[in-house]
């Protein structure tokens, strides 16, 4: 009996079976199936072409028609479709050059990265174990399929993937699987850094992350990476007390204040992180820096936001193993807050020039609603509008 996870999307399955081709769940689905996981996503195998999965289903996206793969939508969600395929040379160490659409799973099976993931399930839930698949998962084993070092040669980003699934699942890496990772780990250097930055970000985000730890340090794979290769040492400063950091904007945090003497910007240029991802990291700096000089107040909860809170808890934990503060604390004090925006406050810049109607527009507008914004949220003076423009006219803008 399937999970009821898998309850939609056996439509598809079925859908193509009844049609005359084979189809099965595929990959890391039916990997945490078997393990009780969460399952994110669900990939699906089929030995029909891409123009019949088109023909077949209403809502389709062809995400990657020239690799047999098409997105199917069915209630509103995802799944992705990819025809039974063998793979050509990979000349760019991610895509295959070419790829050969085939009629059985057998071969699709065989290209894949670990025996973990190289597991098929049918609609009715048997599995096919082409390469001892389901043992590996009951003895926790990250082992690839066949011959470890041609894996990782076509995609070295897989070397990367193997410590992600030691951080994510908990499990120990086969020592020739190791082996492997140690010759081809010099050619992560030349992958696009956006890919390493997903793979990286998972990594540590992982629930055994200090199990993913202690195999980044063995393979040394951190020589590899942006700003580590300059600075291998950083690895060893790693606080012993690690815990999952759910975000890339975390991770470079976190590692600003390992070794505080890495421009930031080397991190954020060199990991070509988004502009998001810029001003999360700046933001989170920001806080921690205020909060090693002024601890928890007003203030610093008003200009932490509560959609950090959680992010600011994790690297607080390890930049600071002796605070004492607790979320339900940053909690207790962000709730109640004055205010918590800026579009709360009872007074605007129209209030200001009705005030000063003889001052000339300038600066001194906005430098007076960041005045009253700041009195406001420490309790200096009421958000209302009538004590705000008293407070105002007994203090009136300095001139510019």
């Amino acid at each position: 009996m399937l999970d009821q996870t898998f309850d939609e999307a056996v439509h598809i399955i079925d859908k193509l079976n009844n049609n005359g081709y084979q189809a099965y769940f595929v990959g890391g689905c039916v990997r945490d199936y078997l393990i009780n996981r969460t399952i994110s996503d669900i990939d699906i195998a089929t030995s029909a072409p891409p123009e019949k999965v088109q023909q077949l289903f209403p809502n389709v996206i062809p995400v990657g028609l020239e690799h047999g793969t098409v997105i199917v939508r069915h209630k509103n969600k995802s799944y992705e479709v990819t025809t039974f395929r063998v793979d050509g040379k990979y000349s760019d160490k991610r895509r295959p050059d070419n790829v050969k659409f085939i009629q059985t799973i057998d071969d699709d099976l065989k290209r894949r990265d670990f025996t973990i993931n190289a597991l098929a399930m049918d609609h009715s839930g048997d599995i096919i174990d082409l390469f001892d698949g389901m043992n590996d998962l009951k003895h926790k084993i990250i082992r690839t399929v066949g011959n470890g070092r041609e894996r990782f040669d076509e995609d070295p980003l897989r070397v990367i993937r193997a410590l992600r699934f030691s951080s994510q699942l908990g499990f120990e890496i086969d020592p020739e699987t190791i082996n492997n990772m140690k010759i081809i780990a010099p050619e992560i250097s030349k992958l696009a850094v956006e890919r390493v930055r997903t793979e990286i970000t998972k990594f540590f985000g992982g629930l055994f992350i200090k199990n993913g730890l202690e195999y980044l340090k063995r393979t040394e794979i951190h020589l590899y990476l942006p700003v580590m290769i300059n600075y291998p040492y950083i690895i060893g400063n790693l606080p012993s007390n690690f815990i999952p950091l759910k975000s890339f904007s975390e991770v470079v945090t976190l590692f600003h204040y390992l070794e505080s003497n890495i421009p930031i910007k080397e991190w954020l240029d060199s990991w070509k992180c988004s502009n998001q991802e810029k001003k999360e990291v700046r933001h989170l700096i920001k806080a921690v820096n205020y909060y090693k000089v002024n601890g928890i107040d007003n203030r610093f909860l008003y200009c932490l936001q509560q959609k950090y809170i959680d992010a600011f808890m994790r690297l607080i934990t390890m930049i600071d193993p002796s605070s004492l503060v607790t979320k339900a604390e940053l909690l207790t004090i962000y709730n109640s807050l004055p205010i918590h925006s800026r579009q709360e406050l009872q007074i605007n810049g129209q209030d200001l020039i009705t005030l000063f109607p003889n001052k000339d527009k300038g600066p001194w507008i906005k430098e007076a609603l960041n005045e009253l914004e700041d009195f406001v949220v420490q309790n200096h003076v009421l958000n209302k509008k009538t004590e705000l423009k008293d407070w105002v006219k007994w203090n009136p803008p300095g001139t510019n």
